[in-house]
């Protein structure tokens, strides 16, 4: 598994970039210590995000015997419990997360992206704007874009639109901030807008069921039955089980 290998390799290097001259054991000091627990953080990272949350637990684990209080090892468990569907044990290393470092916008994002799927989403909504706090953050246009999306759950379509504008002004090539965006325009009859934001949704992502409903929606506005037909067959075939194309027979 190439990628594991490369993580062994990593941890072996790190270790190893520990040792001092002479017989010194690089866990007898500071900096040794501080790189194994970073190296071992970054090893379970890997496994998770080969979806090995299980194997991720031994790394993670060790990180935490070095630094119980370690904010990226404690950051990092609760993704794996997340993952797992734990939401006790997930929330439990996320406060432990915040505690050690309380204004990291990773560490915010992640957990209000965790509360907003346990549907807490007035509770995420904190944590994102906490995350969007840093003007620094270098992915904080995606928190803009959880901001959106969790703003529309809510029924707040005009602090959605919004934030979703910021996200899209940070950076304009986010599908699901334009899907988002998509689905207000048509749904306040700017169809144009819609089509617009459709469009540049589809050249960045795969479509989905939704994101193929919303198409057909906007074929059958502008009259365009040669598209409507290809989507209707692409619905059909990839997604014939789903609440979208119900609906899609419904009206037909």
């Amino acid at each position: 598994m190439p990628v594991r290998l490369a993580l062994l390799l990593l941890f072996a290097s790190l270790l190893a970039g520990c040792v001092l001259f002479g017989e010194t054991h690089p866990m007898a000091t500071s900096k040794g210590r501080d790189e194994a627990r970073a190296a071992y953080v970054q090893l379970g990272l890997g496994y998770l995000q080969q979806g090995l949350s299980e194997q991720a637990k031994a790394p993670l684990t060790k990180a935490l015997e070095l630094n119980a209080n370690d904010a990226d090892a404690n950051a990092a468990l609760a993704l794996v419990f997340q993952a797992e569907m734990e939401p006790e044990l997930a929330e439990g290393y996320f406060r432990k997360a915040l505690a050690a470092r309380p204004d990291e916008p990773r560490i915010l994002n992640n957990y209000g992206s965790f509360l907003f799927e346990q549907k807490r989403y007035p509770d995420a909504y904190q944590y994102f704007e906490r995350a969007a706090a840093d003007t620094l953050y270098s992915e904080r246009s995606r928190v803009f874009e959880n901001l959106g999306v969790t703003a529309s759950v809510m029924g707040q379509r005009d602090v959605a639109r919004q934030q979703l504008e910021k996200a899209l002004r940070l950076n304009r090539q986010q599908p699901r901030a334009l899907l988002e965006m998509a689905e207000l325009s048509f749904e306040d009859r700017q169809y144009v807008p819609a089509r617009d934001y459709y469009d540049r949704f589809s050249l960045l992502s795969a479509q989905n069921a939704r994101s193929l409903l919303l198409g057909l929606k906007l074929a059958d506005v502008f009259e365009d039955r040669d598209k409507a037909m290809r989507i209707g067959q692409q619905l059909e075939r990839l997604y014939p089980g789903t609440p979208e194309y119900q609906q899609y027979l419904s009206e037909q």
